[in-house]
């Protein structure tokens, strides 16, 4: 995907469109759309992802109080609009496990005592939220648990499940299909188009329970080495440079990192050598 992005050229006889489907990339991934937020809006939805990556369990009053702690004003209403809005849920036990109409695509939790040892054995995807100076896009991911490996990324400026599989579907074109992919119960990956494609590729679909924070925890720490490593400290102007930053970021990710939870190994080298 990241390959197939950098052919797509604005200046060539043929429409961006029509190289997009050409290549099969997702045309949202290569242009930033201003989601009309306020400068004050991008700044509470910044410091309530910094909080939230300490404190997941955080719901709308509780932020609505940190944000008091930290001089901000901001009624509940408000809280969680933003909070939809960068796709955040606080994570505790409900007694609703799904809305109504998403209840038949959700799948159990597959990875219970699974012993993984291979990769492109278990694949776990997600999407986040992530600030920039003048605004903020979705960034949906996919690692590969056993190596830690990040086999497939993308920018979207929505939350809709097209963002998600098409990452999916240029990580299956270069990697291969895993055996079983995992994901949160999003509505992303609750739907008809995700769980269909999922089931004509026959990969296993494994969901995390709700108000389960542990069910996909490689890639929630994940998105906190990469917050704190890289988008907090280097915010991007545009669309174009957190691309480019992002592209930089998973290459030292995945080919000089050395990781604790693999033995200190790198990821690229454990995937090479087992695959």
């Amino acid at each position: 995907m990241i390959q197939h992005r950098e052919l797509v050229d604005n200046q060539h006889i043929l429409s961006a469109r029509r190289q997009c489907d050409i290549l099969s990339v997702h045309r949202s991934g290569l242009y930033y759309k201003s989601q009309g937020e306020r400068n004050e809006n991008l700044m509470i939805m910044r410091m309530m992802d910094i909080h939230y990556l300490d404190h997941p369990t955080a719901g709308v009053l509780r932020m609505q109080d940190h944000l008091l702690g930290q001089g901000y004003t901001v009624n509940h209403k408000r809280v969680r609009r933003l909070l939809r809005l960068m796709g955040l849920m606080a994570i505790y036990p409900k007694k609703n496990l799904s809305k109504l109409g998403h209840k038949k695509y959700i799948h159990p939790y597959l990875l219970k005592g699974l012993k993984i040892n291979r990769p492109n054995q278990v694949w776990a995807i997600d999407i986040t939220y992530i600030p920039m100076k003048n605004g903020f896009l979705y960034l949906p991911a996919i690692i590969d648990i056993y190596s830690r490996y990040i086999v497939g990324w993308g920018l979207s400026n929505t939350l809709e499940a097209e963002a998600s599989l098409s990452v999916l579907k240029q990580a299956v074109k270069e990697y291969g299909k895993p055996k079983i992919i995992n994901s949160d119960q999003g509505s992303q990956f609750t739907c008809s188009e995700w769980v269909e494609h999922l089931n004509t590729e026959d990969i296993k679909i494994s969901m995390d329970g709700k108000g389960r924070a542990i069910d996909n925890i490689f890639i929630e720490r994940f998105w906190r080495s990469l917050k704190y490593d890289y988008v907090y400290l280097h915010p991007a102007k545009d669309g174009v440079e957190l691309y480019q930053g992002l592209k930089k970021y998973f290459n030292y990710y995945n080919h000089e990192l050395h990781h604790q939870g693999i033995g200190r190994s790198i990821p690229a080298e454990l995937y090479r050598v087992a695959a």
